[in-house]
């Protein structure tokens, strides 16, 4: 492999990473309990505040 090769291989490897960065991010998993259990504390809390 010649010079030349390796530093157009190392400035798009760094390209990449920088691209990489600016990205946007996906969010956060979240399960299928914790999904449940959120739904479930909007709703008790939709309750009480029309109760009051």
């Amino acid at each position: 492999m010649n010079r030349q090769k390796k530093l157009q291989q190392l400035f798009k490897a760094k390209a990449k990473k920088a691209s990489a960065k600016l990205a946007p991010k996906k969010p956060k998993y979240i399960s299928k309990a914790e999904r449940l259990k959120l739904a479930a504390e909007a709703v008790s809390d939709a309750t009480v505040s029309t109760e009051s």
